[in-house]
Protein backbone atom coordinates (compact mmCIF):
# COMPACT_ATOMS: atom_id res chain seq x y z
CA UNK A 1 0.00 0.00 0.00
CA UNK A 2 2.34 3.06 -1.25
CA UNK A 3 2.16 5.94 1.00
CA UNK A 4 0.45 4.57 3.75
CA UNK A 5 3.64 5.02 5.72
CA UNK A 6 3.97 8.33 4.85
CA UNK A 7 -0.01 9.29 6.19
CA UNK A 8 0.61 7.67 9.05
CA UNK A 9 3.54 9.50 9.45
CA UNK A 10 2.45 13.03 8.67
CA UNK A 11 -1.55 12.61 9.74
CA UNK A 12 -0.57 14.47 13.08
CA UNK A 13 0.02 17.44 11.16
CA UNK A 14 -3.60 17.56 9.61
CA UNK A 15 -4.47 17.42 13.21
CA UNK A 16 -2.17 20.52 13.55
CA UNK A 17 -3.38 22.72 10.78
CA UNK A 18 -6.91 22.14 11.78
CA UNK A 19 -5.95 23.38 15.64
CA UNK A 20 -4.67 26.69 14.03
CA UNK A 21 -7.93 26.49 12.35
CA UNK A 22 -10.30 26.70 15.32
CA UNK A 23 -8.00 29.33 17.02
CA UNK A 24 -8.53 31.79 13.93
CA UNK A 25 -12.22 30.69 13.69
CA UNK A 26 -13.01 30.96 17.23
CA UNK A 27 -10.20 33.08 18.94
CA UNK A 28 -7.77 31.99 22.21
CA UNK A 29 -10.78 31.65 24.66
CA UNK A 30 -12.24 28.56 26.70
CA UNK A 31 -14.34 27.11 24.16
CA UNK A 32 -11.34 26.95 21.47
CA UNK A 33 -9.52 24.89 23.98
CA UNK A 34 -12.01 22.06 24.29
CA UNK A 35 -12.81 22.20 20.26
CA UNK A 36 -8.91 21.98 19.92
CA UNK A 37 -8.99 18.76 22.47
CA UNK A 38 -11.44 16.81 21.08
CA UNK A 39 -9.13 18.22 17.33
CA UNK A 40 -6.08 16.69 18.85
CA UNK A 41 -7.58 13.37 20.27
CA UNK A 42 -9.27 12.90 16.89
CA UNK A 43 -5.93 12.99 14.83
CA UNK A 44 -4.49 10.57 17.26
CA UNK A 45 -7.09 7.92 17.29
CA UNK A 46 -7.49 8.32 13.53
CA UNK A 47 -3.39 7.96 13.08
CA UNK A 48 -3.49 5.05 15.71
CA UNK A 49 -6.00 3.34 13.22
CA UNK A 50 -3.64 4.04 10.21
CA UNK A 51 -0.90 2.55 12.39
CA UNK A 52 -2.90 -0.52 13.20
CA UNK A 53 -3.71 -1.12 9.42
CA UNK A 54 0.40 -1.05 8.74
CA UNK A 55 0.46 -3.89 11.22
CA UNK A 56 -2.50 -5.84 10.04
CA UNK A 57 -0.87 -5.55 6.53
CA UNK A 58 2.72 -5.93 7.42
CA UNK A 59 3.97 -9.52 6.63
CA UNK A 60 5.79 -11.10 9.49
CA UNK A 61 7.85 -13.77 7.70
CA UNK A 62 9.44 -11.24 5.46
CA UNK A 63 12.44 -10.25 6.99
CA UNK A 64 13.29 -7.00 5.16
CA UNK A 65 11.84 -3.54 4.80
CA UNK A 66 8.08 -3.32 3.97
CA UNK A 67 5.86 -0.51 2.37
CA UNK A 68 9.20 0.97 0.91
CA UNK A 69 8.74 4.70 -0.08
CA UNK A 70 11.55 6.05 -2.11
CA UNK A 71 11.37 9.65 -3.67
CA UNK A 72 14.03 11.33 -5.22
CA UNK A 73 14.02 14.63 -2.36
CA UNK A 74 16.93 16.88 -3.47
CA UNK A 75 20.16 17.62 -4.25
CA UNK A 76 20.95 14.04 -4.63
CA UNK A 77 18.96 13.15 -1.11
CA UNK A 78 16.06 10.60 -0.97
CA UNK A 79 12.70 10.60 1.11
CA UNK A 80 13.66 7.21 2.14
CA UNK A 81 10.74 5.26 4.27
CA UNK A 82 10.26 2.05 5.42
CA UNK A 83 9.60 -0.73 8.56
CA UNK A 84 10.35 -3.96 9.59
CA UNK A 85 9.39 -6.62 12.19
CA UNK A 86 11.19 -4.51 14.63
CA UNK A 87 10.57 -0.81 13.77
CA UNK A 88 6.80 -1.33 13.01
CA UNK A 89 6.33 -2.06 16.71
CA UNK A 90 7.68 1.06 17.99
CA UNK A 91 5.64 2.77 15.73
CA UNK A 92 2.31 0.92 16.70
CA UNK A 93 3.84 1.55 20.83
CA UNK A 94 4.19 5.68 19.45
CA UNK A 95 0.65 5.92 18.14
CA UNK A 96 -1.05 4.10 21.20
CA UNK A 97 0.32 6.10 23.80
CA UNK A 98 -0.31 9.74 22.05
CA UNK A 99 -3.98 9.21 22.85
CA UNK A 100 -3.42 8.64 25.95
CA UNK A 101 -1.33 11.83 26.66
CA UNK A 102 -3.82 13.39 25.18
CA UNK A 103 -6.75 12.12 27.78
CA UNK A 104 -4.22 12.47 30.48
CA UNK A 105 -3.83 16.45 30.23
CA UNK A 106 -7.63 16.83 29.61
CA UNK A 107 -8.03 18.72 33.16
CA UNK A 108 -4.67 19.34 34.18
CA UNK A 109 -3.36 21.64 31.22
CA UNK A 110 -4.79 25.22 31.12
CA UNK A 111 -2.61 27.74 30.11
CA UNK A 112 -1.81 27.71 26.12
CA UNK A 113 -3.62 24.83 25.71
CA UNK A 114 -3.50 25.00 21.70
CA UNK A 115 0.11 25.21 21.66
CA UNK A 116 0.49 22.39 24.19
CA UNK A 117 -1.78 20.45 22.09
CA UNK A 118 0.19 21.01 18.58
CA UNK A 119 3.58 20.08 20.48
CA UNK A 120 2.08 17.06 21.01
CA UNK A 121 1.06 16.46 17.61
CA UNK A 122 4.30 17.95 15.51
CA UNK A 123 5.82 14.64 18.16
CA UNK A 124 4.28 12.27 17.13
CA UNK A 125 4.97 12.65 13.55
CA UNK A 126 8.97 13.16 14.60
CA UNK A 127 8.91 10.27 16.46
CA UNK A 128 7.06 7.99 14.04
CA UNK A 129 9.69 9.24 10.93
CA UNK A 130 12.28 7.88 13.39
CA UNK A 131 11.12 4.81 13.03
CA UNK A 132 10.06 4.69 9.87
CA UNK A 133 13.39 6.52 7.77
CA UNK A 134 15.49 4.66 5.95
CA UNK A 135 17.65 7.47 5.25
CA UNK A 136 20.56 8.74 7.19
CA UNK A 137 19.94 12.38 6.77
CA UNK A 138 16.24 11.93 7.16
CA UNK A 139 16.86 10.11 9.99
CA UNK A 140 18.66 12.32 11.67
CA UNK A 141 16.34 15.36 11.00
CA UNK A 142 13.57 13.48 12.56
CA UNK A 143 15.50 12.39 15.08
CA UNK A 144 16.73 15.71 16.36
CA UNK A 145 13.53 17.30 15.02
CA UNK A 146 12.15 15.48 18.55
CA UNK A 147 14.12 17.86 21.14
CA UNK A 148 12.35 20.68 20.15
CA UNK A 149 8.65 19.71 21.13
CA UNK A 150 9.78 17.90 23.96
CA UNK A 151 12.27 21.22 24.84
CA UNK A 152 8.89 23.18 24.56
CA UNK A 153 6.84 20.46 26.99
CA UNK A 154 9.01 20.70 29.85
CA UNK A 155 10.17 24.48 29.55
CA UNK A 156 6.42 25.63 28.98
CA UNK A 157 4.31 23.17 30.69
CA UNK A 158 6.68 21.94 33.22
CA UNK A 159 6.95 22.67 37.25
CA UNK A 160 9.14 25.09 39.05
CA UNK A 161 12.43 24.26 37.39
CA UNK A 162 11.19 23.51 34.37
CA UNK A 163 13.62 25.64 32.46
CA UNK A 164 16.86 24.06 34.10
CA UNK A 165 15.44 20.50 33.11
CA UNK A 166 14.72 21.52 29.61
CA UNK A 167 17.92 22.99 28.96
CA UNK A 168 19.63 20.17 30.37
CA UNK A 169 17.57 17.70 28.40
CA UNK A 170 18.25 20.02 25.27
CA UNK A 171 21.63 20.11 25.75
CA UNK A 172 22.38 16.85 26.86
CA UNK A 173 20.80 15.10 23.77
CA UNK A 174 21.90 17.64 21.34
CA UNK A 175 25.62 17.57 22.20
CA UNK A 176 25.50 13.65 21.95
CA UNK A 177 23.92 14.06 18.56
CA UNK A 178 26.81 15.92 17.21
CA UNK A 179 29.48 13.33 17.09
CA UNK A 180 26.90 11.39 15.10
CA UNK A 181 26.14 14.36 12.47
CA UNK A 182 30.22 13.96 11.88
CA UNK A 183 30.23 10.22 11.32
CA UNK A 184 26.78 10.06 9.25
CA UNK A 185 28.55 13.02 6.74
CA UNK A 186 31.72 9.99 7.08
CA UNK A 187 30.00 7.28 6.10
CA UNK A 188 28.07 8.76 3.07
CA UNK A 189 31.02 10.35 1.95
CA UNK A 190 33.12 6.83 2.07
CA UNK A 191 30.00 4.83 0.92
CA UNK A 192 28.51 7.11 -1.66
CA UNK A 193 24.81 6.24 -0.17
CA UNK A 194 22.88 8.14 2.40
CA UNK A 195 20.68 4.48 2.13
CA UNK A 196 19.96 2.78 5.14
CA UNK A 197 19.35 -0.32 3.96
CA UNK A 198 22.84 -0.16 1.84
CA UNK A 199 24.90 0.99 5.04
CA UNK A 200 23.31 -2.61 6.27
CA UNK A 201 25.58 -4.49 4.14
CA UNK A 202 28.08 -1.82 3.48
CA UNK A 203 31.42 -3.31 4.99
CA UNK A 204 33.42 -0.56 6.56
CA UNK A 205 37.15 -1.29 7.38
CA UNK A 206 37.25 -2.39 10.76
CA UNK A 207 39.61 0.12 12.10
CA UNK A 208 36.86 2.93 11.04
CA UNK A 209 33.91 1.05 12.58
CA UNK A 210 35.82 1.62 15.92
CA UNK A 211 35.32 5.46 15.45
CA UNK A 212 32.03 5.33 14.08
CA UNK A 213 30.56 2.89 16.57
CA UNK A 214 31.89 5.65 19.29
CA UNK A 215 30.39 8.55 17.47
CA UNK A 216 26.95 6.80 17.18
CA UNK A 217 27.10 5.72 20.93
CA UNK A 218 27.30 9.09 22.49
CA UNK A 219 24.00 9.95 20.71
CA UNK A 220 22.21 7.05 21.89
CA UNK A 221 24.15 6.12 25.49
CA UNK A 222 22.53 9.61 26.23
CA UNK A 223 19.00 9.44 24.67
CA UNK A 224 18.45 5.63 26.45
CA UNK A 225 19.85 6.93 28.87
CA UNK A 226 22.84 4.92 29.91
CA UNK A 227 24.74 5.45 32.79
CA UNK A 228 26.82 7.71 33.61
CA UNK A 229 25.30 10.10 30.83
CA UNK A 230 21.89 9.57 32.66
CA UNK A 231 21.49 12.40 35.01
CA UNK A 232 18.90 14.68 32.87
CA UNK A 233 16.30 12.36 32.58
CA UNK A 234 15.16 12.46 36.68
CA UNK A 235 15.11 16.17 36.41
CA UNK A 236 13.10 16.41 32.84
CA UNK A 237 10.70 13.73 34.47
CA UNK A 238 10.08 15.43 37.47
CA UNK A 239 9.55 19.05 36.04
CA UNK A 240 7.94 17.98 32.47
CA UNK A 241 3.67 17.61 32.78
CA UNK A 242 2.27 14.01 33.12
CA UNK A 243 1.94 13.45 29.57
CA UNK A 244 5.33 15.00 29.01
CA UNK A 245 6.70 12.15 31.02
CA UNK A 246 4.40 9.34 29.23
CA UNK A 247 5.98 10.41 26.00
CA UNK A 248 9.37 11.31 27.48
CA UNK A 249 9.74 7.02 29.14
CA UNK A 250 7.29 5.09 27.12
CA UNK A 251 8.41 6.14 23.53
CA UNK A 252 11.70 9.00 23.26
CA UNK A 253 14.19 6.72 25.54
CA UNK A 254 13.39 3.65 23.09
CA UNK A 255 15.38 5.65 20.00
CA UNK A 256 18.11 5.14 21.97
CA UNK A 257 17.57 1.58 21.87
CA UNK A 258 16.30 1.06 18.26
CA UNK A 259 19.42 3.29 16.98
CA UNK A 260 21.50 0.36 18.17
CA UNK A 261 19.44 -2.15 16.99
CA UNK A 262 19.29 -0.73 13.51
CA UNK A 263 22.82 1.02 12.76
CA UNK A 264 25.26 -0.02 15.35
CA UNK A 265 24.79 -3.78 15.55
CA UNK A 266 24.67 -4.40 11.47
CA UNK A 267 26.57 -1.30 10.62
CA UNK A 268 29.22 -1.81 12.72
CA UNK A 269 29.65 -5.10 13.67
CA UNK A 270 33.13 -5.45 14.36
CA UNK A 271 32.85 -2.71 16.70
CA UNK A 272 30.03 -3.74 18.55
CA UNK A 273 32.11 -7.56 19.28
CA UNK A 274 34.87 -4.98 20.54
CA UNK A 275 32.62 -3.04 23.00
CA UNK A 276 30.23 -5.30 24.10
CA UNK A 277 32.38 -5.50 27.70
CA UNK A 278 31.85 -1.82 28.07
CA UNK A 279 28.53 -2.17 27.11
CA UNK A 280 28.03 -4.69 29.52
CA UNK A 281 29.94 -3.19 32.41
CA UNK A 282 27.79 0.15 31.58
CA UNK A 283 24.77 -1.54 31.78
CA UNK A 284 25.63 -3.48 34.99
CA UNK A 285 26.99 -0.67 36.78
CA UNK A 286 23.48 1.19 35.72
CA UNK A 287 20.95 -1.86 36.82
CA UNK A 288 22.39 -1.89 40.39
CA UNK A 289 23.67 1.74 41.04
CA UNK A 290 20.46 3.66 39.71
CA UNK A 291 18.41 0.98 41.77
CA UNK A 292 20.28 2.08 44.68
CA UNK A 293 19.29 5.38 44.42
CA UNK A 294 15.67 5.08 43.57
CA UNK A 295 15.75 3.41 47.23
CA UNK A 296 16.68 7.02 48.46
CA UNK A 297 14.52 9.20 46.77
CA UNK A 298 11.64 10.68 48.13
CA UNK A 299 9.99 11.94 45.41
CA UNK A 300 7.63 9.35 43.51
CA UNK A 301 8.29 10.73 39.95
CA UNK A 302 12.31 10.97 40.63
CA UNK A 303 12.06 7.03 41.73
CA UNK A 304 10.58 6.19 38.86
CA UNK A 305 12.71 8.03 36.50
CA UNK A 306 15.68 5.95 38.28
CA UNK A 307 13.99 3.11 37.39
CA UNK A 308 13.64 3.58 34.07
CA UNK A 309 17.27 3.99 33.73
CA UNK A 310 17.79 0.48 35.52
CA UNK A 311 15.31 -1.05 33.41
CA UNK A 312 17.29 0.83 30.00
CA UNK A 313 20.14 -1.11 31.65
CA UNK A 314 18.68 -4.87 30.86
CA UNK A 315 17.82 -3.12 27.19
CA UNK A 316 21.62 -2.77 26.53
CA UNK A 317 22.26 -5.77 28.08
CA UNK A 318 20.15 -7.94 25.66
CA UNK A 319 20.83 -5.63 22.83
CA UNK A 320 24.53 -6.83 22.66
CA UNK A 321 24.16 -9.71 23.80
CA UNK A 322 24.52 -11.47 20.29
CA UNK A 323 22.02 -13.63 20.25
CA UNK A 324 18.17 -14.10 19.49
CA UNK A 325 16.88 -14.77 22.79
CA UNK A 326 18.98 -10.95 24.02
CA UNK A 327 17.91 -8.82 20.87
CA UNK A 328 13.78 -10.19 21.52
CA UNK A 329 14.19 -9.67 25.13
CA UNK A 330 15.59 -6.20 24.28
CA UNK A 331 12.61 -5.51 22.10
CA UNK A 332 9.91 -6.73 24.47
CA UNK A 333 11.34 -5.14 27.20
CA UNK A 334 11.75 -1.61 25.52
CA UNK A 335 7.43 -2.44 24.76
CA UNK A 336 6.95 -3.16 27.72
CA UNK A 337 8.50 -0.36 29.88
CA UNK A 338 6.47 1.84 26.93
CA UNK A 339 3.25 0.47 28.74
CA UNK A 340 4.37 -0.03 32.47
CA UNK A 341 6.22 3.25 32.68
CA UNK A 342 3.88 5.35 31.21
CA UNK A 343 1.22 3.76 33.44
CA UNK A 344 3.57 4.82 36.54
CA UNK A 345 3.97 8.09 35.55
CA UNK A 346 0.22 8.59 35.21
CA UNK A 347 -0.67 7.04 38.37
CA UNK A 348 1.45 9.76 39.94
CA UNK A 349 -0.34 12.38 37.56
CA UNK A 350 -3.62 10.94 39.95
CA UNK A 351 -2.25 11.98 43.47
CA UNK A 352 -0.31 14.79 41.55
CA UNK A 353 -3.38 16.67 39.94
CA UNK A 354 -5.36 16.06 43.29
CA UNK A 355 -2.80 17.15 46.26
CA UNK A 356 -0.02 19.44 44.25
CA UNK A 357 2.14 17.37 45.65
CA UNK A 358 4.71 14.39 44.64
CA UNK A 359 6.55 13.73 47.91
CA UNK A 360 6.21 10.00 49.45
CA UNK A 361 6.12 11.25 53.16
CA UNK A 362 2.83 13.02 52.24
CA UNK A 363 0.55 10.32 51.63
CA UNK A 364 -0.10 7.30 53.28
CA UNK A 365 -3.16 5.25 53.44
CA UNK A 366 -4.44 5.75 49.85
CA UNK A 367 -6.22 2.16 49.59
CA UNK A 368 -8.65 3.33 52.56
CA UNK A 369 -9.80 6.36 50.47
CA UNK A 370 -8.56 5.10 46.58
CA UNK A 371 -9.37 1.40 46.24
CA UNK A 372 -9.49 1.56 42.34
CA UNK A 373 -6.16 3.41 42.45
CA UNK A 374 -4.42 1.05 44.67
CA UNK A 375 -5.38 -2.00 42.70
CA UNK A 376 -4.49 -0.33 39.28
CA UNK A 377 -0.75 1.17 41.03
CA UNK A 378 -0.09 -2.09 42.29
CA UNK A 379 -0.50 -3.94 39.27
CA UNK A 380 1.82 -1.65 37.33
CA UNK A 381 4.12 -1.75 40.28
CA UNK A 382 4.07 -5.74 39.83
CA UNK A 383 4.74 -4.76 36.20
CA UNK A 384 7.92 -2.72 36.82
CA UNK A 385 8.76 -5.70 39.16
CA UNK A 386 8.69 -8.07 36.56
CA UNK A 387 6.36 -10.39 38.49
CA UNK A 388 5.53 -13.52 35.93
CA UNK A 389 1.66 -13.15 34.28
CA UNK A 390 2.91 -9.49 33.67
CA UNK A 391 4.89 -8.14 30.33
CA UNK A 392 8.12 -6.86 32.78
CA UNK A 393 8.70 -10.32 33.37
CA UNK A 394 9.19 -11.78 29.64
CA UNK A 395 11.68 -9.15 28.49
CA UNK A 396 13.75 -9.46 31.68
CA UNK A 397 13.78 -12.98 31.95
CA UNK A 398 14.98 -13.01 28.08
CA UNK A 399 17.62 -10.54 28.37
CA UNK A 400 19.00 -11.98 31.37
CA UNK A 401 19.39 -15.73 29.27
CA UNK A 402 20.60 -14.22 26.56
CA UNK A 403 23.02 -11.98 28.32
CA UNK A 404 24.40 -15.39 30.53
CA UNK A 405 25.41 -17.10 27.55
CA UNK A 406 27.40 -13.95 25.98
CA UNK A 407 28.59 -13.07 29.98
CA UNK A 408 27.92 -15.21 32.80
CA UNK A 409 28.80 -12.71 35.31
CA UNK A 410 26.82 -10.00 33.79
CA UNK A 411 24.16 -11.31 34.04
CA UNK A 412 24.47 -12.58 37.92
CA UNK A 413 25.06 -8.86 38.61
CA UNK A 414 21.97 -7.91 36.48
CA UNK A 415 19.81 -9.84 38.72
CA UNK A 416 20.83 -8.48 41.69
CA UNK A 417 18.72 -5.50 40.05
CA UNK A 418 15.21 -7.69 39.49
CA UNK A 419 15.66 -7.54 43.64
CA UNK A 420 16.58 -4.55 44.30
CA UNK A 421 13.42 -3.34 41.83
CA UNK A 422 11.39 -5.16 44.40
CA UNK A 423 12.94 -3.16 47.27
CA UNK A 424 12.39 0.09 45.93
CA UNK A 425 8.88 -0.67 43.86
CA UNK A 426 7.13 -2.40 47.16
CA UNK A 427 8.59 -0.13 49.79
CA UNK A 428 7.01 2.82 47.87
CA UNK A 429 3.83 1.00 47.31
CA UNK A 430 4.03 0.61 51.15
CA UNK A 431 4.65 3.67 52.35
CA UNK A 432 1.58 5.17 50.02
CA UNK A 433 -0.76 2.87 50.11
CA UNK A 434 -1.07 1.24 53.52
CA UNK A 435 -1.48 1.68 57.01
CA UNK A 436 -3.82 4.47 58.46
CA UNK A 437 -4.22 7.93 56.78
CA UNK A 438 -2.48 10.43 58.72
CA UNK A 439 -2.68 13.36 56.74
CA UNK A 440 -5.87 15.34 56.86
CA UNK A 441 -5.79 16.61 53.77
CA UNK A 442 -5.78 13.14 52.75
CA UNK A 443 -9.24 12.23 54.06
CA UNK A 444 -11.61 13.80 51.21
CA UNK A 445 -9.18 12.88 48.23
CA UNK A 446 -11.24 10.64 46.09
CA UNK A 447 -10.96 7.38 43.57
CA UNK A 448 -10.26 7.57 39.95
CA UNK A 449 -13.08 8.79 37.96
CA UNK A 450 -14.15 7.72 34.67
CA UNK A 451 -11.78 9.67 32.25
CA UNK A 452 -8.87 8.35 34.34
CA UNK A 453 -9.94 4.67 34.43
CA UNK A 454 -10.62 5.17 30.34
CA UNK A 455 -6.74 6.30 30.49
CA UNK A 456 -5.63 3.12 32.30
CA UNK A 457 -7.43 0.20 30.63
CA UNK A 458 -5.56 0.12 27.75
CA UNK A 459 -2.57 -0.25 29.53
CA UNK A 460 -3.55 -2.89 31.52
CA UNK A 461 -5.09 -5.16 28.85
CA UNK A 462 -1.33 -4.22 26.94
CA UNK A 463 0.30 -5.46 29.94
CA UNK A 464 -1.45 -8.36 30.80
CA UNK A 465 -2.09 -9.94 27.32
CA UNK A 466 1.19 -9.29 26.42
CA UNK A 467 2.54 -11.08 29.90
CA UNK A 468 0.93 -14.04 29.21
CA UNK A 469 0.53 -14.41 25.37
CA UNK A 470 4.41 -12.50 24.27
CA UNK A 471 4.07 -14.27 20.87
CA UNK A 472 2.21 -11.25 19.55
CA UNK A 473 5.15 -9.87 19.75
CA UNK A 474 7.55 -12.25 18.55
CA UNK A 475 5.67 -13.67 15.79
CA UNK A 476 6.26 -10.12 13.99
CA UNK A 477 9.99 -9.80 15.59
CA UNK A 478 11.53 -13.22 15.14
CA UNK A 479 12.55 -12.89 10.90
CA UNK A 480 13.90 -9.26 11.21
CA UNK A 481 15.60 -10.35 14.65
CA UNK A 482 17.23 -13.05 12.92
CA UNK A 483 18.40 -11.66 10.18
CA UNK A 484 20.15 -8.95 12.32
CA UNK A 485 21.66 -11.82 14.95
CA UNK A 486 22.74 -14.09 11.69
CA UNK A 487 24.61 -11.46 9.69
CA UNK A 488 26.63 -9.38 12.89
CA UNK A 489 28.01 -13.46 13.47
CA UNK A 490 28.94 -14.00 10.02
CA UNK A 491 30.54 -10.44 10.27
CA UNK A 492 32.17 -11.32 12.82
CA UNK A 493 32.96 -14.77 11.74
CA UNK A 494 30.77 -15.88 15.46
Amino acid sequence: MTGLLSLTTFAPLVGVVLLLGARALHGDNAKTDTLAKWIALATTLVTFALSVVLVAQFDAKNPGFQFVEDLNWFAGLHYRMGVDGISILFVLLTTFLLPICIIAGWKSVDKRVVEYLICFLVLETLVVGVFCALDLILFYLFFEGGLVPMFLIIGIWGGKRRVYAAYKFFLYTLLGSVLMLAAILSMIAIAHTSSIPALMVFKFAPWLQTWLWLAFFASFAVKMPMWPVHTWLPDAHVEAPTAGSVILAGILLKMGGYGFLRFSLPMFPNASELFQPLVFAMSAIAIVYTSLVAFRQTDIKKLIAYSSVAHMGFVTMGIFSGNAQGEQGAIFQMLSHGLISGALFLCVGVVYDRMHTREIAFYGGLTNRMPWYAAVFMLFTMGNVGLPGTSGFVGEILTMTGTYKASTWTALVATTGVILSAVYALNLYRRVMFGEIVNPELKTITDLDAREILIFAPLIIGTLVLGVYPNLIFNLTASSVDGLVGAWRAAVGG
